[in-house]
C-alpha cells in the first residue's frame, strides 16, 4: 500500500514539475523534470539506465569543446580590452586587486568548506573508470611548473590543457594591449566577436542540458544506487553553507571597513539578486543592477567600469563553487589531494574562472576543464549535473552582490561616493 501511495506521489511531482515547465518554457523547470525522471529509470531499470551514460557523455563532450575558444576570447578582450586602464589611472588597478583578493579568499571559503564536509567521501566509482585516474600525487614540482607553459598551443587545445591556455591568452592579451590602436582594434574585435559567439554556442549546448542530465542521473543512480542522492544533498548544503559563510565572514566585514549604508545596499540590490538567482545569469541582472548602483551614491563612470570588468574577473559565487566541486570531484573519486595540490587546484581556478558570468551553467565549462587537468574522471560530474540548476542559482546572486559592493568600495577609495 505505501509503495503504491509513493508511486503515486512521484508521478504527482512529475506532472506538476512537466506542467510548469511546459507552460513557463522554462529550461530550469525541464531540467528538474528530467533529472527526477532520470532518477526514477535508474532506480528502476537500472541496466537500461546504464546505456543512457552516452548521451551525457555526448552532452559533456559538447560542454568540453567550448572551454579553450571561449577562454581565450574572454581573457584577451578582458586584458587589451580594458588598455585603457593608464587613463583611468588609480580606479583601475585597485579595482583590479580587490577582485583578485575576494575571489581567492572566496576560493578558499570553498576549499575549507568541502575539507570540513568531505560530501563526496564514500561514493563507489565504477571501477573500470576509476582505474584510469592519474593522482596528481605522482607529479614533482618541477613537473607542474613546465606544465603551465605551453609548447604549442594547438596540442595545448586538442588535449585540454586548460592552465596552457590560459597561460597563452594572458600573454596574447598582454601583447595586444601593448600595441597601437589601429593595430590592435582588428584582433580586439575578432577576440571580442569569438567570445560572444562562444556564449550563444554555449545557449546553445545548454538546451540539450535536460537530456543530459536525465541521462546523467539514471546513469548515476542506475550504476551507483540511491546513496549517491545523499552525497548530492550534502554537496549542496556544503555550497549554500560556503556561500553563506562567504557573505557573512568576508563580504560583511568588508562592508563594516568602508561604512557600507546596509539599509540602503540591501534594499538596492534586492532586485538584481533576485533576476540573478531566479535566470541563473548574471548577465541578466547586470542592467539592473548598475541602475541600483548609481541610485545609492556610485558614480556613473565607476559603475561603468567597475561592474563589466567585474563580470570577468570577479565571480565570487563561481570561484568558490569551482574550488568545492573540484575536490568533490577528487573526493568522489577516492583520490587524496594534499595541501599543496589543492593550493595549486586554487591557483589553476584564480586564472580560469574569469569571464563566464553572463552564461547559465557554464562554470560546467570550467570544472570539466579543471577535472581534466588533474587527471581526475569525468563520472562525478555526471553526479554534479543533476543539482547543478540548484548550484547555479545560489552562486549566481552571490556573484552580483561581489559586484555590486565591489563598485561601493571602489567609490569609496576613490572618494568620490556620493552620500546623501
Amino acid at each position: 500500500m505505501n509503495e503504491v501511495l509513493f508511486l503515486v506521489l512521484r508521478i504527482l511531482v512529475y506532472a506538476f514539475i512537466g506542467f510548469k515547465a511546459y507552460k513557463r518554457k522554462s529550461l530550469t523547470h525541464w531540467i528538474f523534470f528530467f533529472m527526477f525522471l532520470g532518477g526514477e529509470i535508474g532506480y528502476n531499470f537500472p541496466e537500461f539506465a546504464m546505456g543512457l551514460k552516452v548521451l551525457s557523455t555526448a552532452f559533456l563532450k559538447l560542454i568540453k569543446t567550448i572551454v579553450a575558444p571561449l577562454l581565450f576570447g574572454t581573457l584577451v578582450v578582458g586584458i587589451a580590452g580594458h588598455s585603457n586602464i593608464k587613463q583611468v589611472g588609480r580606479m583601475g588597478w585597485k579595482s583590479l586587486v580587490y577582485f583578485e583578493i575576494v575571489t581567492t579568499l572566496a576560493l578558499f571559503v570553498g576549499l575549507a568548506a568541502i575539507n570540513l564536509t568531505k560530501a563526496g567521501e564514500g561514493i563507489v566509482l565504477n571501477v573500470k573508470e576509476s582505474a584510469d585516474i592519474l593522482p596528481a600525487a605522482k607529479q614533482t614540482g618541477s613537473d607542474i611548473f613546465l606544465h603551465i607553459f605551453p609548447e604549442n598551443i594547438a596540442k595545448s587545445v586538442a588535449e585540454g590543457q586548460i592552465l596552457q591556455v590560459v597561460f597563452f591568452s594572458i600573454l596574447f592579451g598582454i601583447a595586444l594591449a601593448m600595441l597601437e590602436e589601429k593595430k590592435r582594434k582588428p584582433m580586439l574585435d575578432f577576440a571580442e566577436s569569438l567570445s560572444e559567439t562562444m556564449f550563444k554556442f554555449t545557449n546553445i549546448i545548454m538546451y540539450l542540458a535536460p537530456i543530459g542530465v536525465g541521462a546523467a542521473t539514471a546513469y548515476t543512480v542506475g550504476s551507483m544506487g540511491l546513496g549517491i542522492l545523499l552525497n548530492l544533498l550534502k554537496l549542496l548544503l556544503t555550497l549554500y553553507g560556503a556561500l553563506i559563510a562567504f557573505v557573512v565572514l568576508i563580504l560583511v566585514p568588508i562592508g563594516l571597513i568602508i561604512k557600507l549604508p546596509f539599509k540602503k545596499f540591501i534594499a538596492a540590490i534586492s532586485k538584481p539578486v533576485t533576476i540573478a538567482f531566479a535566470t541563473t545569469s548574471s548577465e541578466a541582472a547586470l542592467p539592473s543592477a548598475m541602475e541600483a548602483m548609481e541610485k545609492i551614491g556610485v558614480p556613473r563612470k565607476i559603475v561603468a567600469f567597475v561592474m563589466p570588468t567585474g563580470y570577468s574577473f570577479n565571480l565570487d559565487g563561481t570561484t568558490l563553487y569551482l574550488s568545492l566541486a573540484s575536490v568533490f570531484v577528487a573526493q568522489a573519486a577516492g583520490v587524496e589531494l594534499s595541501m599543496s595540490q589543492q593550493l595549486i587546484m586554487v591557483f589553476t581556478l584564480m586564472l580560469t574562472s574569469k569571464g563566464v558570468a553572463g552564461v547559465p551553467r557554464a562554470s560546467l565549462v570550467i570544472l570539466l576543464g579543471t577535472v581534466a587537468s588533474f587527471n581526475l574522471p569525468a563520472e562525478p560530474v555526471f553526479a554534479i549535473l543533476g543539482i547543478d540548476a540548484l548550484m547555479d542559482m545560489a552562486r549566481t546572486a552571490v556573484n552580483v552582490v561581489g559586484n555590486c559592493l565591489a563598485s561601493v568600495v571602489v567609490a569609496k577609495w576613490e572618494g568620490e561616493f556620493v552620500e546623501e
